[in-house]
């Protein structure tokens, strides 16, 4: 299950509540679905999420698990797997198979449940090989986590236990480890000999199986050398050199992976054998709108896709998250082959409203840079506002010493005329508090014209909604929050902003506005301060 930091840092109940039973039967082959783009299911009734491409004959098929976490809810709620196909991905008609299968019902020794990342190959046999993370029943281990393997006819089965004596990972087998063991991917390599790597929160474990697909046989190896490393390996094969795409979140303001550490990119190594040794090559795919990455690579009549997961979809978030594809391209002038950098797409999106808000066309800035990793300075004018966010949803300014002031500023390449201004602040502790984040004591704003000049309007101040302020119409190139931080005596909370708006007195389209700001980073980098 690829849920990269955000499951690093949210406490996982192991005790899922289980959810209905799909209310229809799907037909067996699926129900049609339209997708003129990203994500594959949009709508918001079917979530989708740790894909796991595989070809078969004519078709492309995609192991995702399913979130059904109610909006709010931050945890992994996931009972059931199921399956989208295509002939053509280009053309965007994809088959959905929902619940083809469930971790307790695959599996007598599994509980219900925390259904997460796998991946199904075909076998030599011509049988299909499930290789599931799921919940030990009863387990005295620390962590009840194991891979099961189950086996069926047909990819979307019915599944069986092809190891009915038990997992063929877990903290006791093959060896014993305290580690968590989820997030399975299997090569069958050109030679018939079949390769299993698995492993999650910094840990990646490698064996060789035995041809049954079941029993490991060799060491164990630990694989250390890719940078960043923390979970979703995927292992394919191309022209002789063996790659590992991985979900990375070695995070930093120069970081070529992901500047906050909750978010993870996609990453890849290389190797000349299945076990290694690995090296670090390079970023496949930057931070998408999950805070989790997971992905998946195959080729299909001729072409690479990559397969992941994004918040896109209708109703989507962290926990409601959905499967999307693009192509995936080498650059065969090096050797070994390099992967070419994906840019996630999305499908085209009805024009957004004429609005006041003219904050996603500057750059933000803040007194604390570089911001503490937790948090992401792009979150204050990213225009998503969450029922239950997460660290990398706001900027933040939270440190063991807290100054008594912060602020964030604005800045566009062009003047702008402003009226008004809106922020929804964001904290874990009460007005008033000496520590952790709470709302700030008071705050206002401030405008450039050849000097800092404030604004004196009145600001509330507070845990929830909206906070407003209005003014005279101004005309600048920066507009500066600045925050009085709760506490006293030199001990302060952090603050914490969601959204930050910017409002001007007219309302007009986002294309219009762009036209007129003259949106976008000159060669350099940072747009000019403010002088």
């Amino acid at each position: 299950m690829r849920r990269a930091i955000g499951r690093a840092l949210v406490a996982l109940t192991l005790a899922a509540p289980s959810s209905p039973k799909p209310d229809f039967t799907a037909p067996p082959e699926g129900i049609a679905v339209t997708a003129p783009g990203n994500p594959i299911l949009a709508d918001g009734r079917y979530y989708s999420t740790d894909p796991a491409p595989i070809v078969d004959g004519d078709t492309l098929w995609i192991l995702a698990g399913r979130d059904e976490a109610p909006d709010g809810v931050n945890d992994f709620i996931m009972n059931e797997w199921q399956l989208l196909s295509t002939r053509d991905p280009a053309a965007g008609r994809w088959r959905h198979h929902p619940a083809i299968a469930r971790p307790e019902a695959m599996f007598a020794w599994a509980d219900h449940g925390r259904a997460y990342g796998g991946e199904i190959v075909k076998g030599a046999d011509g049988r299909f090989y499930f290789y599931a993370p799921v919940i030990e029943q009863d387990s005295d281990a620390r962590d009840r986590f194991a891979i099961g393997v189950a086996v069926a006819e047909r990819i979307t089965g019915p599944w069986r236990d092809a190891h009915p004596a038990g997992p063929i990972v877990s903290q006791r087998r093959p060896v014993a480890n305290d580690i968590q063991n989820i997030d399975p991917t299997v090569l069958i390599d050109d030679d018939a000999r079949v390769y299993l790597y698995w492993g999650t929160f910094g840990q990646l474990r490698g064996v060789e199986l035995a041809s049954d697909m079941i029993t490991p046989k060799g060491p164990i190896v630990a694989v250390r050398t890719l940078t960043g490393f923390f979970e979703a390996p995927w292992l394919m094969k191309r022209r002789g050199t063996y790659y590992m795409l991985y979900a990375a979140n070695n995070a930093g303001p120069g970081s070529s992976c992901t500047p906050a550490v909750y978010h993870a990119c996609i990453a890849y190594g290389t190797a000349p054998s299945p076990l290694g040794p690995w090296t670090w090559r390079g970023t496949v795919l930057r931070p998408v709108s999950s805070t989790t990455s997971h992905a998946g690579a195959v080729a299909f009549k001729g072409q690479w896709y990559l397969t992941y997961h994004t918040a896109d979809a209708v109703g989507g978030g962290h926990f409601r998250r959905s499967v999307a594809i693009d192509r995936l391209a080498w650059d065969d002038s090096v050797v070994p082959a390099a992967i070419r950098p994906v840019v996630a797409t999305r499908r085209p999106r009805p024009a957004a409203p004429p609005t006041r808000n003219l904050a996603a066309a500057a750059e933000p800035h803040a007194s604390n840079e570089p911001v503490p990793s937790q948090y992401w300075i792009k979150a204050l004018n990213d225009g998503t506002v969450r029922t239950a966010p997460l660290p990398p949803d706001l900027w933040g300014s939270w440190s063991p010493s807290n100054p008594p002031r912060q602020w964030i500023e604005y800045r566009w390449l062009r003047p702008v005329t402003l009226n008004g201004s809106r922020l929804r602040f964001w904290a874990d502790h009460p007005a008033g508090a000496r520590e952790g984040v709470a709302p700030p004591r008071a705050w206002h704003l401030a405008y450039w014209d050849h000097g800092w000049k404030r604004l004196n309007a009145r600001a509330t101040t507070g845990r929830d909604g909206w906070h407003s302020m209005t003014f005279a119409p101004v005309t600048t190139r920066c507009l500066r929050a600045i925050l009085d931080a709760s506490g006293v005596d030199g001990h302060y909370a952090g603050v914490a902003v969601e959204e930050w708006e910017a409002l001007a007195p007219r309302a007009a389209r986002r294309d219009q506005q762009t036209s007129a700001v003259e949106a976008g980073t000159p060669p350099g980098g940072t747009r000019a301060a403010c002088r």
